[in-house]
């Protein structure tokens, strides 16, 4: 096990709004809330008009040409730097041609119109992921200049939240630590929904991120004393060893974790309980890792009724759009929702 000091906690990413887009008027709430987060993250004038901008494409491409689109607003802050990240999922009739789509002035059935070029060259990243009658998924990262590189490096494991309607905090969180030989990662579904739910599960954040490469029990065992007096909540830690490419996995309570590679999904296995209120046991489970394989821990706020063939690139898309996708093809409205994907080196 390699000592604590090595580990580099991946940035915390905040999700600031979910804002639907089923009318011209909510394309301008989206780039309203997108310059406004420039703003307060520090962005110059001009880099804010030009957040502003891209968050205006696209949002008037998904109001032109998908059904059910929907725009997620955050933050993506390090120690030293911080960006905003706009991703944006959809449920039309998909791109058959993602490449063609992104040149400009391509704006054909399907695709999400004459935007895309522009908002590519504004971005400091982009991707996207297009399946023809599901939909398609777009994330944009806005960092404050041109010369950018993250002092987090590339980014092997990304997730996303969302909260239960009527909320405007999800209850749920997870954090990412990694270091030269494993990825660990955790998660907490905060009890119930809201603030009291949010602050247990951002007191489980803390933690893991002040001693993330505790075994995975260690850890699940401190996270249960810890949450004491606050909702508690269910929690699951996987420690990813890059080396023995395998998985060793412990939760308490409804997280649902799965390897997916070599052309099924092996789920992993918790026990029951509540972290902070109840454990009767906290146990251990080991996992192989094939080569190419991605490891999926999700709250119950998806269902676990989602296969290999959910609508993302397992091989080739970024993490956070197949964590947006799960989203989009799993979730359920009656619950905040969280996924968490890494792709290990």
């Amino acid at each position: 096990m390699e000592e604590v000091t090595t580990a580099e906690c991946l940035p915390l990413v905040r999700d600031e709004a979910w804002l639907p887009v089923e009318e011209t008027a909510q394309v301008g709430r989206i780039r309203r809330t997108a310059a406004a987060l420039a703003e307060r993250l520090g962005f110059d004038a001009t880099r804010t008009a030009e957040v502003g901008l891209a968050a205006t494409e696209i949002g008037t491409n998904l109001h032109k040409h998908a059904r059910q689109g929907v725009v997620l607003i955050r933050s993506v802050r390090g120690e030293r730097d911080a960006a905003v990240e706009v991703v944006a999922v959809d449920r039309g009739p998909g791109i058959a041609d993602v490449p063609l789509a992104w040149e400009d002035g391509q704006s054909t059935t399907g695709t999400l119109g004459v935007g895309l070029g522009a908002v590519a060259r504004l971005a400091t990243s982009c991707a996207m992921s297009s399946r023809v009658g599901l939909g398609t998924v777009l994330v944009a990262r806005f960092a404050p200049g041109p010369a950018w590189a993250p002092e987090w490096g590339e980014e092997r494991a990304a997730g996303v939240t969302r909260p239960i309607n009527g909320e405007e905090l999800c209850g749920d969180a997870y954090a990412v630590a990694r270091g030269t030989d494993r990825m660990t990662l955790m998660m907490c579904d905060g009890s119930g929904h809201g603030p009291l739910a949010a602050a247990a599960s951002d007191a489980a954040v803390r933690l893991f991120r002040a001693q993330p490469f505790l075994p995975p029990d260690q850890m699940v065992a401190l996270l249960h004393k810890s949450l004491r007096g606050t909702r508690g909540g269910a929690v699951a830690v996987a420690d990813i060893d890059l080396v023995a490419r395998s998985v060793r996995f412990c939760g308490l309570g409804n997280i649902a974790a799965a390897v997916l590679g070599e052309g099924r999904k092996q789920g992993m296995i918790s026990v029951p309980g509540v972290a902070g209120h109840q454990a009767r046991t906290i146990r251990t489970f080991d996992y192989a890792l094939p080569d190419g394989a991605v490891v999926v821990l999700h709250s119950d706020g998806l269902t676990e009724r989602w296969g290999l063939d959910h609508g993302s690139d397992l091989v080739n898309d970024p993490p956070v759009l197949i964590a947006a996708t799960l989203i989009r093809e799993a979730g359920v409205r009656n619950d905040d929702a969280c996924v968490l994907v890494a792709r290990p080196a």
